[in-house]
């Protein structure tokens, strides 16, 4: 792992998204709550934060961080769903790895909890949309 034992304490947030493309009859199934295995996008927002809060065990040299926030939304849209994660914290590294694998997983299960009745969904769009802390201070994605 990198050194930041000499890098200062800094409140440190990171906002991702993703996008899981689907078949319009797979999003009204969800809106009609149709879908086999129960609530996919509440079972997406939970499995996102949880593994938000694991991203150090999931990813190799990643720094363990206790995080002070996490957040996942998911918005269904006309052809999929937005995914968004939040992830905050006070210390000497980025929160980026934690919101970015908190959208993949969210991702993840949707697909799992959908795979039933779509198999040609689509996970992409995977990107970090902006930071805030440390030495490189503001950092917002370019449209």
């Amino acid at each position: 792992m990198v050194d930041v034992g000499a890098k200062p304490v800094t409140a440190r947030t990171a906002e991702a998204s993703g996008f899981v493309q689907m078949a319009e009859s797979t999003v009204s199934a969800i809106r009609d709550r149709r879908t086999p295995k129960g609530d996919p996008l509440e079972a997406a927002r939970l499995a996102g934060i949880m593994a938000a809060k694991r991203t150090g065990e999931l990813i190799p040299l990643c720094h363990p961080l206790a995080l002070t926030h996490a957040d996942v939304q998911i918005r269904l849209e006309e052809n999929g769903a937005r995914i968004t994660a939040t992830a905050s914290t006070s210390a000497q590294t980025g929160v980026e790895m934690e919101a970015l694998t908190a959208v993949s997983v969210a991702a993840l299960t949707l697909y799992d909890m959908l795979k039933a009745i779509d198999r040609e969904m689509v996970i992409g769009d995977i990107r970090l949309e902006r930071k805030s802390g440390g030495k490189s201070g503001e950092w917002k994605r370019k449209k």
